[in-house]
């Protein structure tokens, strides 16, 4: 089916309809994440915040914390 046929389709579901799709795009895209491209300055600070973590030299926070945190301040 062509893209834009396919939108066309999405824009005839309910939104909660629209938003399981969405959800599930994200699931099959994430099965197959390890064929996602990263590139290498993505793959470096990664290993420079890990490599901070493991030494004790990163603060971490709760998501929910920071999402309230945000909420309030916006």
């Amino acid at each position: 089916m062509e893209p834009a046929k396919i939108a066309d389709e999405i824009k005839m579901l309910s939104i909660p309809q629209r938003l399981l799709l969405a959800q599930d795009i994200w699931d099959a895209i994430a099965l197959e994440n390890d064929k996602l491209p990263l590139p290498e300055w993505q793959k470096s600070e990664l290993d420079k915040r890990y490599n901070q973590y493991k030494q004790g030299k990163l603060e971490l926070f709760d998501w929910q914390e920071v999402h309230n945190q945000l909420r309030k301040s916006h």
